[in-house]
This record gives structure tokens, C-alpha cells and sequence, in this order.
């Protein structure tokens, strides 16, 4: 089987790593991630047609049955359609399911541009400051000391994996607060945008930085504790933005 996917699963592990999750590693999840970084990629541009099932049996050494799988799953995520007597052809970017774990990674795995975090920070500010506010107004006391408990640990982490872990349960937590359940939902797309800005540039190496994104992240605590959605809302719309400047500015310095 063809192991250019390698360094590819590599994010992905990465991901799921930090989220707590423990990704099955099988035949069906390494052609599922070859495919789809070839597609999100465009080595399979939007509108071709994806080779035959026989040429990608022989290319990946699988059964016919998972590179079916493999390929419907594909489709659920709206890369691929397949139709009698054309093929299967890969879907205008449009139609993806942007907000998939394995599609934010395959992005990911690209290399994340500036524009590619500014669009995850503009999501996530028109989301989750609304998540703080109702978070604000519904949750209790359990919850707003569990966000006061994730901002000290955040405090004391001592590596960048660590102070990741207790960022995402943090959010986590707010978007459980909302008792919204859309609003966990987008939990991939946040896991994707912290993570992204984690690995270019993570506050826990600079002092200054740390004690910025853990104070900004402790008046969002205070605001839900306090009962302030718009105390609330403003300060995660700080958190998100500031998160962004610091990657975006580490690529820029380093491009």
C-alpha cells in the first residue's frame, strides 16, 4: 500500500491527541486520509474524475470493500460523488463539509495560510461569543468554577501540548454552558483553529504571551461566572482575536 500518507496522519494524530480522542488506525482510515488529502490538496481538482476502482485497488493494496467505504465516506463528507456510466467525480469546494474534523486536518496538514485562520477566526468569533454570553445567562455555578479551574492549569502548563489540552476543554466548557447544542457542535472547527495557532506559536514560550491569553481567558471565566454575557461576549471576542495576531504575526516573521 502506498505510505505517502505518513506525514499526513500526522496532524491528524496530532488532533486528536490534544482533543483526547484515540484515532482507530486501519486500512479504511489510511486510504479515507490519502483520498482525501489528494482531493483537498488538487492533485484531484474539483470537477475531475477520481480514477477507477481497479487503478486504486492496485495503488492502495485493499479489498474492494474498504476502498468502497473509504469512497462513501468521501461522499458523506460532500468531496465525492459517484453516478452510473461518469465516475466519481470530486465536488466544487462549496459542497465540503468545512466544518469535519478530517477536512480541517486534511486543510491543515497543507500547511494553514493566514487567510485559512483568519476564516477559522471569523467563525469562531461569530459563534462562540454568542456561546460565552448564553453560557453567561444559563449555566451554573459547577460550570463557571470547572473554566476558572481549566484558566489556572493553563497558568501552570508547562508545555504547549498541555496548555493546549486545557484551552480546548475550556472551550469545551463554554459551548456546553451555552446549553445550546449547536454550538458543541463546531468543536472540530475550534479543536482545528487552536491547534493550528498552538503548533506555530504557543504562549506557553513566551512569558508575555501567556500571561496575556490566560488573563483573557480568565475574564471570560469571571464574566460567566458573573452572570455578564456582554462581559462575556467581548472578552472571548479577545481571546479569539488575540490567539490569531500571534500565529498570523509567527508566519509572517517567519515567511
Amino acid at each position: 500500500m502506498d505510505r505517502s500518507g505518513g506525514r499526513a496522519r500526522h496532524s491528524g494524530d496530532l488532533i486528536a491527541s490534544l482533543s483526547g480522542r484515540n484515532p482507530a488506525r486501519n486500512l479504511h482510515s489510511d486510504v479515507l486520509w490519502e483520498l482525501g488529502l489528494a482531493i483537498v490538496s488538487g492533485r484531484y481538482a474539483e470537477g475531475e474524475i477520481l480514477p477507477p476502482d481497479s487503478e486504486l485497488l492496485d495503488r492502495f493494496g485493499v479489498s474492494r470493500t474498504v476502498l468502497r467505504e473509504a469512497l462513501k465516506t468521501l461522499a458523506a463528507k460532500g468531496l465525492i460523488e459517484a453516478r452510473a456510466r461518469i465516475g466519481t467525480r470530486v465536488l466544487p469546494r462549496n459542497r465540503w463539509n468545512l466544518f469535519d474534523a478530517d477536512v480541517l486536518a486534511w486543510f491543515f496538514e497543507l500547511g494553514p495560510e493566514v487567510s485559512f485562520l483568519r476564516s477559522l477566526a471569523e467563525v469562531r468569533i461569530g459563534i462562540e461569543i454568542e456561546a460565552a454570553a448564553l453560557a453567561a445567562e444559563r449555566c451554573g455555578p459547577d460550570v463557571a468554577a470547572a473554566l476558572m479551574g481549566c484558566v489556572e492549569q493553563m497558568a501552570s502548563s508547562e508545555t504547549p501540548a498541555d496548555f493546549a489540552r486545557h484551552d480546548l476543554e475550556f472551550h469545551r466548557l463554554v459551548a456546553e454552558g451555552s446549553g445550546n447544542p449547536f454550538m458543541a457542535s463546531i468543536s472540530a472547527l475550534v479543536e482545528m483553529a487552536l491547534t493550528a495557532a498552538f503548533t506555530i506559536s504557543s504562549p506557553v514560550n513566551d512569558p508575555a504571551a501567556l500571561a496575556v491569553t490566560v488573563g483573557v481567558h480568565r475574564r471570560i471565566a469571571e464574566a460567566i461566572g458573573h452572570g455578564d454575557a456582554h462581559a462575556a461576549r467581548l472578552a472571548m471576542r479577545d481571546a479569539i482575536a488575540q490567539g490569531f495576531d500571534r500565529a498570523a504575526g509567527r508566519m509572517e516573521k517567519n515567511g
